[in-house]
């Protein structure tokens, strides 16, 4: 049952994946707004209707706990917006590109966060203790977070863009979507391409405090995969939605600190006080709740006029 179970799941997601590829976004255009937040409730429909599905056949609890790691990666997920508009702006990709990188990234992301989430389920199975360093590291990720002025990318110094490079010549100019050429019959490697790779090894970052974040609410398997697969797969239509308007959650990098240091706390008492999931799920949401309206309320420039 339990291999029935993961077979489904993971043909209905190629699925989606392959009919988003080759029929929904078959034509490269820039995706404006409107399009991105239709695609963002399509997405969050969709992980409603599933969370729906473990209530049903599994039973309250586990769909407590699926919407709760929903709610968690998709919050962190914001964080990753930031990121990925650095990094494109960084090496001056038009809209109409970004959306195949955004593509192959996520699929990419979706085979290295099982490796993690298989990894961190058998270590906190067979090393009990491990849990307490989790929760000690994500204390620590979400106070250097709150403290943490602008976010800054360096992909000259990324090893594996470095290694990349030595084996693999890039082209200077982009080849449309391309992500290899040939040039005087040497296969090249495309700027496109460069990209792809850096925010594949941006999300290995990501996943280091995603997955321990989640890992203090389930330490189900499916739970947590399914939970981290909803909220990569709408990120490429949350970005295109927020991309333009990013400035204006200036005060969410504090909620998503403050969501990372409760669960972190929750781990390190587990084995004193287990916080109920419904608890946990309030606070999370509260806390994601209260960084959107202070954003929203109070502006960078009404905070800085209030300092002066």
């Amino acid at each position: 049952m339990e291999y029935l179970l993961w077979g489904g799941f993971v043909a209905f997601i190629l699925g989606m994946l392959i009919l988003d590829l080759m029929v929904f976004q078959r034509k490269e255009h820039e995706i404006h707004i409107r399009e991105a937040l239709l695609w963002s409730a399509f997405w969050i429909g969709l992980s409603l209707a599933f969370n729906a599905g473990v209530y049903y056949f599994m039973d309250h609890v586990k769909a407590l706990e699926f919407l709760t790691g929903y709610l968690i990666e998709k919050s962190l997920s914001v964080d990753n917006i930031f990121v990925f508009i650095m990094i494109f702006a960084y090496f001056h990709i038009a809209p109409k590109y970004q959306h195949k990188v955004l593509f192959w990234g996520i699929l990419g992301a979706l085979v290295m966060r099982a490796a993690f989430i298989m990894a961190g389920v058998a270590l906190i199975q067979r090393l009990h203790w491990i849990i307490y360093v989790f929760g000690a590291f994500l204390v620590f990720i979400g106070i250097k977070m709150a403290f943490e002025k602008e976010k800054e990318i360096h992909p000259e110094k990324n090893p594996v863009l470095r290694l990349f490079r030595r084996f693999m010549p890039v082209t200077k100019q982009l080849h449309g979507s391309r992500f290899f050429v040939k040039e005087s019959g040497k296969r090249m490697a495309t700027p496109l391409l460069v990209v792809l790779i850096v925010i594949e090894t941006s999300d290995i970052i990501f996943a280091v405090d995603s997955i321990p974040a989640i890992l203090s609410i389930t330490h189900d398997p499916f739970i947590v995969y399914t939970s981290n697969v909803f909220a990569i797969l709408g990120l490429r239509a949350l970005y295109f939605a927020l991309a333009g308007v990013m400035q204006l959650f200036a005060y969410l990098n504090y909620g998503l600190s403050g969501i990372l240091v409760f669960v972190g706390i929750k781990m390190l008492i587990s084995d004193f006080y287990k916080i109920p999931t419904a608890a946990a799920l309030g606070v999370v949401g509260g806390i994601l709740v209260l960084a959107i309206l202070a954003s929203v309320l109070f502006s960078p420039k009404d905070s800085k006029a209030g300092k002066k």
